[in-house]
């Protein structure tokens, strides 16, 4: 199973396992780092690190960030020199749904190309969707099957070098 961790400003992450546990029920190989405004950098990347090898399995890990560019985001992607790690920034709450539904049963880069589609397929401004869509709990179809060649299509990687 891919290994998650949430690297987040303040809360966030703890806040969004627990709704995402809401859903989906308690989740194993998955921890969350908070990132404070004080903190010692070099304290969280040791934190960072020992979260890394409690959820990992030796099948990967996927590092979750609230932010590009931000700290935890920089911290993340600090990792990537491991090979067996993928960062995602913008986190939400369906990428998490999603996640947890398959990252037992695919490889690292299809539960990337699968989160990084269900987190863009549910960000939505209710007022430009068609009103079929607009039932609450009854998705709309027609952009289910609108968007779900562009969540299923692979994404082509170029490699990471992390600069030191």
């Amino acid at each position: 199973m891919i290994g998650l961790v949430l690297i987040t400003h303040g809360d966030i992450g703890a806040s969004l396992r627990a709704a995402m546990e809401h859903v989906v029920g308690k989740q194993q190989q998955m921890a969350t780092l908070s990132i404070g405004a004080d903190d010692d950098i070099q304290a969280r990347r040791r934190d960072l690190e020992a979260a890394i090898v409690a959820v990992d399995h030796d099948d990967g890990v996927i590092l979750l960030t609230d932010m590009f560019g931000s700290t935890p985001s920089n911290l993340a992607i600090s990792m990537l020199e491991r090979g067996d790690i993928e960062v995602i920034a913008g986190v939400n709450l369906p990428m998490l749904v999603k996640l947890a539904k398959v990252r037992s049963n695919r490889t690292l880069d299809e539960c990337i190309d699968i989160a990084e589609g269900a987190g863009r397929k549910y960000i939505a401004a209710a007022s430009r969707l068609p009103e079929t869509c607009l039932g609450g709990a009854v998705c709309c179809k027609a952009i289910d099957a609108a968007l779900e060649p562009v969540i299923d299509a692979p994404v082509r990687r170029r490699p990471v070098t992390v600069a030191g």
